[in-house]
């Protein structure tokens, strides 16, 4: 079973899958994919300021979210949880200050797994960021390992976009040790932070491209946010909410009140150019013969971004990932119980060319 919450901190979702092998043999054939919403109470309080009481608190209470997600997917799958041999939890990312970002790096995921041991009474495994932290990596991306075991083809190589709050990019072949994966930038973090203001709470993103295609992109405001630092530096590199998170949001909705809908097509097109910059400067030269890029993540689900991206990145196919077998909204759950997988056999599951880390090692911890 994998679980996870992404950055976008809208819902746990929940993919039980059955893995048999592990490295380059492994294969993964998915059971259920549940995806449970988490209330907007419970957004507002993930999204906004923690002390040491609260962050607490929001610990245990998401550890029950995701205990309850995991159970629901056994049972959509017509199983019981002894038929589970164990959970991967990625949790929800509080934090996240890579190598470069802060003096001393550091991620934090929350979604105590006691708790999901205990409501499912199966061992969890969890904190799958933090050992490649401390092997001098950013513990970010993980999910090209995933990429690599099932997406690879022996005919050419493919890259792999997911467009969740932060928009990550795998670039695949026959080895592992060749994979190029990193942050490309923001995804739908800004775009969502702008929605829940020009709705006043009511939507949640830009359902639909509704709000963003009725805007008018900033020229100045776009050559500005595209020279962000981030965006030039190159691969291994992550980030977060602590860049594209609420305090951007907020500076940009302050300064520019009467034109939230520009503001919101300014934020998406800074979407489409920081993905398609980052494929031309690091992507293109490492595989100049790219079958295509698949894409998942929320941002599928916005037609205007998709609309976008195609355009700019042509004559490259742009394709969902669906065409490839694999429901693209299950993708990373799936990722983290790859992992949990791999932990159980002992079997090294990051990625060094994309994290930085010094060296390969086995990623999370065991709550029995």
């Amino acid at each position: 079973m994998g679980l996870l919450s992404g950055t976008s901190a809208d819902a746990v979702e929940a993919a039980l899958c059955e893995i048999t092998g592990t490295g380059g043999g492994a294969r993964l054939r998915l059971l259920s994919h549940v995806s449970l919403p988490f209330p907007p109470d419970l957004v507002t309080r993930i999204l906004g300021s923690q002390d040491a009481r609260s962050l607490s608190q929001l610990d245990f209470e998401l550890g029950e979210y995701f205990a309850r997600a995991a159970l629901q997917a056994i049972e959509q799958a017509g199983l019981s949880p002894s038929d589970v041999s164990a959970i991967g939890s990625h949790g929800q990312t509080m934090a996240h200050h890579p190598p470069g970002a802060a003096d001393i790096p550091s991620t934090l995921q929350i979604g105590e797994p006691a708790i999901i041991a205990e409501r499912t009474g199966l061992p969890v495994i969890s904190d799958f960021r933090t050992r490649d932290v401390a092997a001098g990596g950013h513990g970010a991306p993980l999910v090209p390992y995933f990429d690599w075991v099932a997406f690879r083809s022996p005919e050419a190589p493919r890259a792999l976009l997911n467009i969740g709050g932060i928009s990550n990019v795998s670039i695949i072949g026959a080895r592992l040790e060749d994979t190029l994966a990193f942050d490309t930038g923001p995804g739908n973090m800004v775009l969502d932070g702008l929605a829940r203001r020009v709705s006043q709470g009511r939507l949640p993103c830009d359902v639909d491209g509704t709000l963003s295609r009725q805007g008018k992109v900033i020229p100045e405001l776009l050559t500005e946010l595209l020279a962000d630092a981030f965006l030039s530096r190159p691969p291994p590199k992550s980030t977060g909410r602590e860049r594209y998170g609420d305090t951007l949001v907020e500076r940009l909705w302050t300064r520019y009140p009467d034109r939230p809908h520009d503001v919101m097509a300014t934020a998406l097109e800074l979407t489409v150019e920081s993905i398609a910059r980052a494929y031309e400067t690091w992507g293109a030269p490492r595989a100049p013969s790219l079958e295509a890029m698949y894409v998942s993540g929320g941002g599928t689900r916005n037609p205007r971004l998709m609309e976008r991206l195609e355009a700019r990145l042509a004559p490259l196919p742009l394709r969902r990932l669906d065409t490839l077998g694999f429901p693209e909204g299950a993708k990373e759950a799936a990722l983290f119980a790859l992992l949990a997988a791999e932990y159980l056999v002992g079997t090294p599951a990051n990625v060094p060319s994309a994290t930085g880390a010094k060296r390969r090692v086995v990623l999370g911890k065991l709550t029995p």
